[in-house]
């Protein structure tokens, strides 16, 4: 077209365009403030003519450039009613990119002036902060400030007129302001929030809640001046700054006078730096003249200026080190910000902030107020809801759909997704049934998509449009870009944002004097959903990355990083477009079909389904809890719920309504409960209601300063709903009065809850009542806690009143900010009572109420004596205590005395601590004697120096006996052990009190009814020697005690002798233990009290009290028991740490002389001397009394060995003598009622040499019999062991001599066996001189055959002649034994052909490493040379070991060596040798090869061997052999036909087994034993099998275990088997027997009458193979072993079993058997009483502690297995008590069981009953260190038990050492340890 018609063509169209749009003026005048928001168009929009008006608007639009004439031209033809010509004309020529653009001046039309600019515009003759200020008067100044003031005010009333545009709405649109909820975070509010607002602010809220109006009032002032205000996005932060300088326009915030509002994603786009004014002037508005002026003004009158900086998280650059320090300083905008904060910049001035939540910048200061901004309540979503929809019938329906739908109502609580909402009710309602809106809105992602969807015109193709649209949004937020400019977005794209509402349109300054329009969409989360939707529409994103984009973000983002996070609601929107319901609307816009946007879909989902099962911190739970949401995939749901762990915590990060509606969608699906911790967490006050229902919640615990009165109540309406919660937590909280009346009335429709927690909530008085009084509601409240909480006095006693009558409470704790109560159900009382959890009548309340008991703690209270007064009168009605602490109050003397009078009547179970109440001595003797007539206290410990008084009491009788009746509770047990002090002993404790010998007169009369038969500890005070004298003058006065402790008194060592003389005059005192040095004295009456006096010892605590760390209760090592029970132990005297002269050791004789016996003594000296050592032993045949001499720990003599030795002659009742070190000595004595009897000696480590054994043994000699004599770690050497076995024939040794230690080599082991002929009487002697020597000699009373073990004793090749001829003389030696001798294969065919004998048997067994691969070749060399007839071979290469036993004197047989060399195909090289063997072993009788690998020659060798006409036995185990010799194997076996027992068990024969198998037994008549363990039995080698067992009719044991043998090798075995009918063994464990097989089994034993036992463990036979089987049991009259363990028999086997056991049972194993309890009890009665059985396994059975109760007992049971079979407490007490009806017990398997104090308390009452018992295994239970500590005190009362295993108890490690090195007998470890010898008398 030439330019002429184009210019005229363009005309027409401009003509049409005017024409067209003077018919919607207001149209044109709403899109010009679109595309021009800042400008003012004057008088132009007032012009007379509407032509003319129009014409002017469009010049303006037209001068912008084409990007935005073209996209204005779009909204003409999209959004008006344009003729096609026309519409056509116009995106022809107008609507693209290349198409004309004539100016309207080339129209011809008139020229019009320039338009005004914009307030926001820099005039060009202006320059702000560059000149300086010129001289003004002050009247030009104020008015200068007066018209910028008022320009600014005009200029926020054009800005922020209340329009608040946004999605679906023409910009014209007014839409009221309705406030969010507002709550103070960080700093607390300066101001009276309850004061009432003005009008149209925001409303005030509870005591944490703010008010706006009141945020900005004068008395803010004395408030932080910078204010920052968090929420989540779409809350309203940007809507409220708007609102604000809306309503400080219309002069409602009128003590400010000026006002700036910044957006920092504005402030981004200005990348040079700025100075303070520049950012005033430049980038907000400028004044019209007289800039510095005004600044000027501003900086006088700083505090009327408010700034407010929206979105601080965007501010890109972080703050400098260093701020401006003065307005003209430039930097960036951020710099400016922190220095106006931090006040270097407009001091004075009033600062507002908003941001998401996240870390702030630095540059805030920490002084900063917080307020979090939440969203919209329930009564603010209904005013909502109300301004939206202008109608009533509108307004009513979209109520009445949001009360019905829960799901778009928690929606809603986000003011931005409310708009949302109304916008597609407002569309969808028309036609919509009533509650539809469920399933048309159920997600965030559905309603942008019906907003998007009900926005689009009618008819209107708007594909290209979305998609040019989340092209935009995509793009830009991956580059951090949320405004646009005109060129940015596409005019088709521009136009259709604008015509929806979707993009909104500002002025943007990107620098001073520079100014565009940009564009935005009108929130971030729209931006963020065409993101998404791009991302899932778009086929040019793959779907990698697709899946890249679901992520979680955390909720702890650093917002000051370069990088905006605003990708953080694009993985929400992608799970809201992956759900089905979007398939339609994606499929339809992409074009795609549903089959490529469901794959796509699938994508997103797999990546949640990923994110599901990882372990995710609390805000990404919550991001993807939002996201699994919005999928609504059940599937994906339930998975998500399932993943999250029990324990789910939340810490530090904002929560919102929506937040926790999307946690508890999950949490629906769940089936398991689960715990919600919420810690720190900022939380909405609504945000409780979103729980409500949850039924799988079972803990709720919340802890947030931020929590108040509104939190509380909307917590109250959802607790009644969480049907499932047991635990409740609201500590740290604000909650007042207001709140607390809510959740208390809230409490009792909760009636599952079982612990309440208000910790740290600033309760009141009144309010910690009230939650009390709701106590008695809650039937199954277990724990209260009120902590941390302003509670008075009077209200601690209205405490204690509600504990005494309230019938569950049965603890209350106060101390300083501690209030806890602890309760006991109701129902659960009433279930211990009657054995019923339902019971609940008001009878067994009562009996419960009756009898509970009240712990009361009230430590550090300041009560008085007056408080006191009323707490006595309180406990007055409650029936039982168990405990009540007044400690660290202030009492007095006179308090105490009035508690201790009262506790009297009380009845208190445990303890009174009176502690720390300022007790004095005199008030020491008003507490004795008021507590004189206490019967029930057991222990009374008063310290003055440490402030301690602490009364124990002993329970009642009454008590005793519900506590036995409630067994739950552990105190139990201390009613049950005999160490526990009677209710009749009480222990006074008065150490450390001052006490002096002048107090003791008042004392004993305050005592003298106090301490019946109890424990009296004077220790620590300073009674001195006068004291200890009077003391015992008035011992009598006060009753027969059980001790007295007088340590730490100050007393003399006469006076200690003194004390002695209490053996005769004292009946009551039978010991007495003294420590000089240590000053510790103690008189006791019983040995089992010795520790329970010492000064540190308290009472032994109960099993709950016992703590993991602490001193443990130490038990008797030597207390013996009478038939009955009772103590039967001697008068002892303990004097320890002094120096005794002999003047005093003969005081102390003399003293002791006089005391009745038996007598034990124990002294421990620094020293003692010659002289002192002999008047001791002079003494002692003047002691006829003494039972025990013991010297410890002192040192002695070096001849006091011989002092010692002597005394076996001079003192006859001398019986054991022990002497070690020099060191320690101890002389047992005979009673004169005790026949003589062997004596014992043991002189150890006491450095004997030559030289002294011959004076040692002439002493000794004198002994008549001497049974045991110990000489170790002593310095004999060669010489001195030569010297001792000359003197040994006359010593009367009739036991053991033990020499180890003694420094001897081969020389000693060659000179013992040449001394041997002439000891007849040596039984045995082992020698050892490997790393620990050892040399024992055994004796017999009489001749007898002899034993010599000799190990690692290194003999040369000259030392075999002696050690031959030694052998050879002693006659009586019948077995020798060399252990790692290092003997060679010389060495030792040597030594065999040097022995000579005249007749007898001589066995010899040697080891050594190197036969380990001599091979069976060599060692039948080692034989060959053999002096005798060898008559057994034995040989092992793994044990490295041969033994062989030869006959003397040889005798030759030419007859069977004809016959072996007839089967000798050796070479030539080997027939001398092979002579020479066969003569040898012609008698040879047992042939043993165990784990040897045998060639090709042993083969024919042993060929040879199995051709011998005497062999009886030949045993091949685990053995090897070549495949070439296994013939030569069968051929040899085929010979033996006087073959008794065969053994080729696990041996590895190849495929020639059966071959070997046929010869084995072909012809083998006399075959009685047959072990094919572990053979390779097939079906030919089970078909030879079977055949030969069919002729063994002498056959007594089978063993065919390990075979693989299945129900057709039982068939085929049992009809081979009906031959053997002498059957006696049959093994068959390990095998693949089923029920058939078993069928088989059980038909085939009638028929063996001689059958004494069968193993068919592990096997797979079940409940009918074994009923067939025990019915063929009971056939077998002599069936004596029964093992069928580790096959799913079942209780029907039991059953049937119990009903015939065998008459001759000893052995019975069921292990892992599936046995119940059924079967278990029925068997246990069936075994009751059996007398043969000496064998039980009933492990790996689940009884559910149901044991076998025995009545009548099992005479011979040795060991029973019950581990692993769920035994618990209950069962203990049965079970212990059948042990004791078992007296031949000797070990108890109770491993892995749930058995935990009370059955170790049981367990430890019946050890010492039990006499034969050496191990109990209790590893793996819940037994405690106090259960263990019983079981020490058990063992130290039964001395027969080697160990008892605790390994993995509930035990701590440091208090298991203590045990075990109290008792080593208790092993903790994992592997066992050695079995501890027991512990002797």
């Amino acid at each position: 077209m030439d330019p002429i018609s184009f210019q005229l063509d363009t005309k027409n169209q401009w003509v049409c365009l005017v024409r067209l749009l003077s018919n919607d003026p207001e149209w044109l005048s709403a899109k010009v403030k679109f595309f021009l928001p800042n400008t003012d168009l004057g008088s132009r929009n007032e012009a007379p003519d509407p032509t003319k008006r129009v014409f002017l608007q469009l010049r303006e639009l037209h001068a912008q450039g084409p990007a935005t004439w073209q996209a204005f031209i779009h909204c003409v033809c999209m959004e008006l009613e344009v003729p096609l010509e026309l519409e056509v004309l116009l995106l022809s020529t107008w609507g693209h990119e290349g198409g004309g653009f004539p100016s309207p001046l080339e129209t011809g039309e008139e020229s019009e002036p320039e338009p005004q600019l914009s307030h926001g515009l820099k005039r060009p003759h202006q320059s702000c902060g560059s000149s300086p200020r010129p001289k003004q008067s002050r009247k030009q100044y104020l008015e200068l400030a007066k018209k910028y003031l008022q320009l600014l005010r005009t200029s926020a009333q054009q800005r922020y007129d209340g329009k608040l545009p946004g999605p679906g709405q023409p910009t014209a649109f007014r839409q009221a302001y309705i406030p969010t909820i507002l709550q103070w975070g960080r700093a607390t509010a300066p101001f009276n929030p309850q004061e009432g607002a003005s009008m149209g602010s925001p409303r005030a809220e509870d005591g944490m809640d703010v008010s706006l109006q009141d945020l900005f009032n004068t008395r803010a002032d004395k408030g932080p001046r910078v204010t920052v205000l968090l929420g989540k996005a779409g809350m309203g932060k940007t809507t409220l700054t708007r609102w604000l300088c809306q309503r400080w326009a219309d002069g409602q915030l009128d003590r400010f006078q000026a006002l700036f509002l910044f957006e920092f994603r504005q402030l981004n786009l200005i990348t040079s730096v700025l100075t303070l004014p520049q950012l005033l002037f430049d980038v907000y508005l400028s004044p019209e003249v007289g800039s510095d002026a005004v600044f000027q003004y501003l900086e006088e009158n700083a505090s009327g200026v408010l700034l407010i900086f929206d979105g601080l998280e965007e501010a890109l650059h972080p703050c400098s080190g260093r701020d401006g320090t003065g307005p003209e300083d430039p930097g960036p905008a951020l710099a400016l910000f922190s220095g106006l904060c931090r006040g270097t910049l407009l001091p004075g001035c009033r600062i507002m902030a908003t941001s998401r939540p996240g870390k702030l910048p630095d540059c805030l200061p920490t002084e900063a107020a917080t307020i979090h901004m939440w969203g919209f309540d329930g009564p603010r979503v209904e005013e909502y809801v109300g301004h939206f929809f202008s109608t009533q019938p509108l307004q009513e329906a979209a109520l009445a759909e949001l009360r019905v739908n829960r799901r778009l109502r928690s929606m809603c609580a986000v003011p931005a997704l409310c708009r949302v909402t109304c916008l597609c009710l407002r569309h969808l309602l028309p036609g919509l049934s009533p509650g539809q809106s469920a399933a048309l809105l159920p997600t965030v992602t559905q309603n942008y998509v019906q907003m998007v969807l009900a926005l689009i015109p009618p008819g209107y193709r708007a594909t290209s449009s979305l998609m040019g649209l989340g092209e935009v949004a995509l793009e830009a937020l991956e580059t951090g870009k949320v405004i646009f400019s005109a060129k940015d977005i596409p005019p088709s794209v521009m136009a259709f944002g604008a015509a929806l509402g979707l993009l909104t349109s500002f002025c943007v300054c990107t620098g001073p004097g520079q100014q565009q329009i940009g564009y935005a969409f009108t929130h971030l989360s729209l931006q963020e959903f065409f993101a998404a939707l791009h991302l899932m529409v778009s086929p040019s994103v793959e779907k990698d990355a697709l899946a890249r984009h679901v992520t979680l973000n955390s909720r702890w983002v650093l917002r000051t990083k370069a990088r905006l996070g605003l990708l953080d609601h694009v993985p929400a929107f992608l799970a809201g477009l992956a759900s089905f319901a979007c398939r339609p609307f994606l499929s339809q816009l992409t074009q795609q079909g549903e089959a490529w946007v469901g794959s796509r879909q699938a994508e997103v989902i797999q990546a949640l389904k990923k994110l599901a099962t990882r372990r995710l911190t609390g805000p990404k739970v919550i991001e993807l809890c939002h996201c699994v949401g919005e999928t609504q995939e059940p599937e994906l749901a339930s998975l998500t719920a399932s993943s999250l762990p029990y324990h789910l915590p939340f810490h530090n990060f904002l929560l919102t309504y929506t937040d926790l509606a999307a946690l508890t969608n999950i949490l629906e699906r769940r089936d398991t409960p689960i715990h919600l911790a919420f810690e720190g967490c900022p939380l909405e006050p609504c945000c409780p209601e979103a729980l409500a229902g949850c039924g799988q919640v079972e803990n709720l615990s919340f802890k947030s300063r931020r929590c108040g009165d509104a939190f509380a109540e909307a917590l109250s309406r959802s607790l009644p709903t969480m049907r499932s919660l047991k635990k409740l937590g609201l500590a740290g909280s604000k909650i007042t009065a207001r709140g607390i009346q809510h959740l208390v009335q809230a409490l009792p429709l909760c009636p599952h809850l079982e612990e309440i927690s208000f910790q740290d909530n600033q309760l009141k008085n009144q309010e910690v009542l009230k939650i009390v009084e709701v106590l008695p509601s809650l039937p199954w409240l277990r724990k209260l806690d009120l902590s941390q909480n302003n509670v008075s006095t009077s209200t601690l006693l209205c405490l204690t009143k509600a504990a005494v009558t309230c019938p569950t409470i049965r603890m209350l704790q106060a101390r300083k900010t501690d209030l806890i109560i602890l309760l006991s159900p109701l129902a659960e009382a009433a279930a211990e009572l009657h054995g019923s959890p339902d019971l609940r009548g008001n009878a067994s309340q009562s009996r419960e109420a009756q009898r509970r008991s009240l712990t009361l703690r009230l430590p550090e209270c300041q009560l008085t004596i007056y408080d006191v007064e009323i707490l006595i009168a309180q406990l007055r009605e409650c029936p039982y205590l168990d405990e009540v602490d007044l400690a660290g109050n202030q009492l007095e003397n006179e308090g105490c005395r009035r508690v201790a009078e009262a506790a009297s009547q009380w009845h208190i179970a445990r303890k009174l601590n009176l502690s720390d109440n300022g007790l004095s001595v005199a008030g020491m003797y008003g507490v004795l004697s008021a507590l004189s007539t206490c019967r029930t206290l057991a222990d009374l410990h008063i310290s003055l120096k440490h402030k301690t008084v602490v009364l124990t009491f002993a329970p009642e009788l009454e008590e005793q006996e519900a506590t036995q009746e409630r067994a739950v509770f552990l105190d139990s047990l201390m009613l049950q052990m005999p160490s526990e002090l009677p209710q009749c002993s009480p222990r006074i404790r008065l150490a450390h009190c001052g006490l002096r010998a002048e107090h003791l007169e008042r004392l004993c009369a305050a005592l003298e009814g106090s301490c019946r038969r109890g424990h009296l500890d004077l220790s620590g005070n300073a009674l001195g020697d006068p004291g200890a004298a009077q003391l015992a003058r008035w011992l009598p006065r006060l009753g027969t005690l059980q001790s007295l402790n007088l340590s730490e008194n100050g007393l003399s060592l006469d006076t200690v002798f003194s004390l002695a003389q209490c053996f005769s005059t004292v009946r009551w005192v039978l010991h007495l233990d003294v420590s000089f040095d240590s000053q510790r004295v103690i008189l006791r009456g019983d040995r089992r009290a010795s520790v329970d006096e010492l000064p540190t010892q308290n009472v032994s605590p109960a099993p709950r009290d016992l703590p993991a760390g602490g001193p443990l209760p130490e038990f008797p090592a030597g207390a013996q028991t009478s038939g009955i029970g009772q103590p039967c132990t001697p008068r002892s005297f303990c004097l320890t740490e002094c120096q005794l002269e002999p003047l005093s050791l003969a005081n102390l004789c003399e003293t002791l002389e006089k005391c009745p016996g038996p007598l034990e003594v124990k002294l421990s000296c620094v020293a003692l001397s010659d002289q002192s050592l002999d008047t001791l032993l002079w003494h002692l045949p003047r002691l006829p009394q003494l039972s025990l001499l013991q010297l410890s720990q002192t040192p002695l003599p070096t001849w006091s060995p011989f002092l010692l030795a002597r005394l076996f002659g001079l003192c006859p009742q001398v019986q054991k003598v022990d002497l070690r070190s020099l060191h320690e000595v101890t002389l047992h004595f005979r009673s004169s009622s005790e026949q003589k009897g062997g004596c014992c000696g043991r002189f150890t480590d006491c450095g004997l040499s030559q030289d002294h054994v011959e004076t040692l043994c002439k002493l000794l000699g004198r002994c008549e019999d001497l049974s045991q004599l110990d000489l170790s770690a002593n310095q004999l050497g060669d010489d001195g062991l030569r010297c001792l076995l000359e003197w040994l024939p006359p010593l009367p040794i009739s036991g053991s001599l033990n020499l180890s230690g003694n420094s001897m080599s081969q020389e000693s082991a060659l000179c013992l066996m040449e001394t041997l002929p002439s000891c007849p009487r040596v039984r045995e002697a082992t020698m050892n001189l490997g790393l620990e020597q050892s040399f024992w000699i055994h004796f017999s009373r009489e001749q007898t055959e002899q034993t010599l073990r000799l190990t690692e004793c290194i003999f040369s090749p000259e030392h075999m002649t002696r050690l031959a001829a030694g052998l050879s003389q002693a006659w009586q030696l019948t077995e020798l034994e060399l252990v790692r001798c290092c003997l060679s294969l010389e060495d030792l065919a040597a030594f065999l052909s040097l022995v000579q004998r005249p007749e007898g048997l001589l066995s010899l067994r040697v080891e050594e490493r190197w036969m380990g691969r001599a091979g069976l070749l060599a060692l039948s060399q080692v034989c060959a040379q053999a002096s005798g007839n060898v008559t057994e071979i034995s040989f092992s290469e793994t044990q490295q070991q041969l033994c062989i036993q030869l006959r003397f004197p040889r005798q030759e047989n030419p007859e069977a060596v004809a016959l072996r060399l007839a089967h000798c195909d050796l070479d030539t090289h080997h027939s001398p040798l092979f002579r020479q063997l066969m003569d040898r072993c012609t008698w040879l009788r047992r042939l043993s090869l165990s784990q040897v690998n045998i060639c090709t020659n042993g083969s024919r060798l042993l060929r040879s061997f199995l051709s011998l006409s005497e062999l009886r036995e030949f045993r091949l185990a685990s053995s090897r052999v070549s495949p070439e010799g296994q013939a030569y194997l069968a051929s040899g076996l085929s010979h033996c036909h006087q073959l008794e027992e065969l053994d080729l068990s696990n041996s590895q024969l190849g495929k020639e087994g059966s071959l070997v198998l046929k010869g084995a037994l072909e012809d083998k008549c006399w075959l009685k034993r047959l072990d094919l363990s572990h053979f390779p039995l097939d079906d030919s080698t089970l078909a030879v099998l079977a055949r030969a067992l069919s002729h063994t009719t002498l056959l007594q044991s089978l063993c065919l275990s390990r075979n693989d043998i299945g129900d057709t090798g039982c068939y085929h075995l049992s009809k081979a088997l009906r031959a053997a009918i002498r059957l006696e063994e049959l093994g068959l464990s390990h095998n693949q027997i089923g029920d058939t097989g078993a069928q088989h089994i059980a038909a085939i034993l009638p028929t063996l009458p001689e059958l004494r036992k069968i193993d068919l463990s592990a096997n797979g036979i079940g409940p009918t193979g074994g009923v067939q089987l025990v019915e063929s049991f009971a056939l077998c009259k002599h069936l004596e072993e029964l093992m069928l363990g580790c096959n799913p028999l079942g209780d029907l086997t039991a059953l049937r079993l119990a009903r015939g056991l065998p008459q001759h049972l000893r052995v019975l194993h069921l292990q892992s058997s599936r046995l119940g309890p059924e079967g278990a009890l029925s068997l246990g009665q069936a075994l009751d009483g059996c007398p043969h059985l000496e064998e039980i396994s009933l492990a790996e059975n689940n009884l559910a502690g149901q044991v076998p109760h025995l009545c009548r007992g099992l005479p011979l049971l040795r060991q029973i297995d019950l581990g692993s079979c769920k035994i618990d407490n209950q069962a203990a007490k049965p079970l212990a008590t059948g042990f004791v009806l078992c007296p031949a017990l000797e070990e108890i398997l109770l491993s892995w069981n749930l058995l935990g104090d009370e059955a170790a308390a049981e367990l430890a009452r019946v050890l010492p009953r039990m006499d034969r018992l050496k191990r109990v295994d209790l590893e793996k239970n819940q037994i405690t260190a106090y259960g263990a500590g019983l079981l020490a005190e058990g063992l130290a009362q039964g001395s027969g038990i080697q160990v008892i295993r605790l390994w993995n108890n509930h035990i701590p490690p440091d208090v298991a050492q203590r045990l075990q090195s109290h008792e080593p007998r208790l092993d903790f470890a994992f592997f066992p340890n050695q079995p501890q010898a027991p512990r002797g008398p």
